[in-house]
């Protein structure tokens, strides 16, 4: 066929409405977007984690119905033990460490109420308090326990065997500061109620009278002045734990 042919059988098919047309092109519109991803909200700026508090618990041994040793006429182990505490108590809030005593009046404490007291508050240091009439100066004591790995949780009777390290330690920093008040120092290992129940540093403090020597003075247990100055040695052994950051 001849293009001339060809172009007259179009245009007589356009005329009878049966030429083919273009489809029409699509409209024009925006582009589709992506579907949007829910938002990230930005990370909470870290709260800095706070040390534990500083707490020191002093137990008073013995009370109400043990009324421990007899140290003279009239005087028995439980009031004098009662007596420093409240003592070291004083001093070490006017310094403004924290204490928890676990006897405040002449009462019957058990050893598992005096342990459970300390380890509810998670003490960083853990003075019992005792006296003697025999000796001199102050005897330090520490539980007679090996050490063990602390663990999530603590056989109860002999949970101190997991802190017997630090206590050890903190009867170092306690004997320095007696020795340089001038206030002789023994020490010794111990199993006494209720030390080997509490999960803390601990010591036993037990205050004899002071015997003359080249460089004490004899002085009662009940003298005023010499238990000031033990006391004063016992603040300044716990201020110096706490600058050592010696929490549990």
């Amino acid at each position: 066929m001849r293009w001339t042919e060809g172009l007259a059988v179009v245009g007589l098919l356009a005329g009878m409405g049966l030429a083919q047309t273009a489809p029409p092109a699509p409209a024009k519109g925006p582009m589709p977007q992506a579907p949007s991803l829910p938002s990230v909200p930005a990370p909470a700026p870290m709260t800095p984690v706070q040390p534990p508090p500083f707490v020191v618990v002093v137990d008073a041994a013995h009370g109400g119905s043990d009324t421990g040793a007899k140290i003279g006429p009239g005087v028995l182990e439980k009031d004098i033990t009662l007596e420093l505490a409240g003592r070291i108590r004083s001093i070490l809030k006017a310094r403004g460490i924290d204490v928890v005593m676990t006897r405040q009046s002449d009462a019957d404490v058990t050893p598992a109420d005096r342990a459970e007291a300390a380890n509810r508050v998670q003490a960083a240091a853990c003075l019992v308090v005792h006296a003697t009439a025999t000796g001199s100066g102050v005897h330090l004591y520490t539980s007679s326990l090996g050490p063990e790995p602390r663990t999530a949780f603590l056989p109860w009777a002999t949970a101190q065997a997991a802190f017997v390290t630090q206590s050890l330690k903190l009867e170092s920093e306690v004997d320095a500061a007696l020795v340089h008040a001038a206030i002789p120092v023994t020490m010794g290992r111990a199993s006494v109620e209720p030390m080997d129940k509490m999960a803390c540093p601990e010591v036993a403090v037990e205050m004899a009278p002071l015997v003359a020597g080249h460089v004490t003075t004899a002085r009662p247990l009940t003298d005023v002045g010499y238990q000031r100055q033990v006391v004063d040695a016992l603040a300044a052994a716990l201020e110096q734990w706490r600058s050592d950051g010696r929490n549990p």
